[in-house]
């Protein structure tokens, strides 16, 4: 992603939910925006609920996570991101980057249950929040001196 300024959406894509987070139009902050709850079968209505937030946000780039396994080997569920992904481009042109997620939803349900959100609370919240933490280490690692 070339451009500097404008926003960043970040996607923990799952066969059930589906976490989503924004940065501000200066990438300084990532903030989780909502949950796509589905049935794992109906990619139009996910693909058309991601276009209709990134024409409303203004979305400028979009980084979607990777699920390795902890030996490093893809995961069964990479062959559905890709296509996902390539969907995003095809309609957006928009390349998506992909982004290690091993690990995000053990650390949001760490953060989660530090501050005492409830177990049920916790499982509506947690793609989003893995969502977050995707964007927030991405925008950490390319975010440039001024």
């Amino acid at each position: 992603m070339s451009v500097d300024i404008g926003r960043i959406m970040a996607i923990d894509y799952g066969t059930r939910r589906i976490g989503v987070a924004l940065s501000d139009p200066l990438r300084m902050i990532a903030q989780g925006f909502e949950t796509i709850s589905w049935n794992g079968e109906d990619i139009d209505f996910v693909m058309n609920r991601i276009f209709e937030l990134m024409t409303q946000k203004q979305v400028v780039g979009v980084v979607v996570g990777r699920p390795r396994r902890t030996d490093g080997q893809e995961s069964k569920l990479q062959q559905d991101i890709d296509a996902f992904s390539q969907s995003i481009f095809d309609k957006t042109g928009i390349r998506v980057i992909y982004w290690d997620e091993r690990y995000t939803t053990v650390i949001a349900n760490r953060q989660m249950q530090e501050v005492n959100i409830s177990g049920a609370n916790r499982k509506k919240m947690v793609d989003n929040m893995a969502a977050q933490i995707i964007l927030r280490e991405y925008l950490e690692k390319n975010r440039t001196s001024l």
